[in-house]
């Protein structure tokens, strides 16, 4: 039973293959991307349901990857991960569509379970 497609975008693999095994195992179809450049380049030619996103990816930021995409993300669900309390970009993300933010480290079962309300 597929539930959704994901898009999980984080610079730590760990995190990646973590949230990936969860929602896999929930009955999602999972993809990653550990750069900017390749979350941009998937969106650009998938569609995904949902869209987990780290704040700060190696020269670029989610913020700056939502901006760049958004066209493309117009039926997307879209959550942010981040490890600072970065108002400003908080914001910006907000007004992008953002609707749920994870303070990091998260907690997985939170993860999980908000993510199957949003789907």
């Amino acid at each position: 039973m597929d539930l959704g497609k994901i898009l999980v975008v984080d610079d730590q693999e760990g995190i990646r293959v973590l949230i990936q095994e969860v929602l896999k195992n929930e009955g999602h179809e999972i993809k990653t991307a550990g750069t900017g450049l390749e979350a941009i380049k998937l969106i650009s030619t998938e569609h995904f349901d949902t869209l987990l996103l780290d704040m700060q990816l190696p020269g670029m930021t989610g913020v700056e990857i939502l901006e760049e995409t958004k066209q493309s993300l117009q039926n997307t669900k879209i959550m942010m991960m981040t490890a600072y309390g970065e108002q400003s970009l908080v914001e910006r993300a907000k007004a992008l569509g953002v609707l749920h933010f994870f303070t990091k480290p998260f907690n997985i079962i939170e993860l999980r379970t908000t993510v199957n309300n949003l789907m």
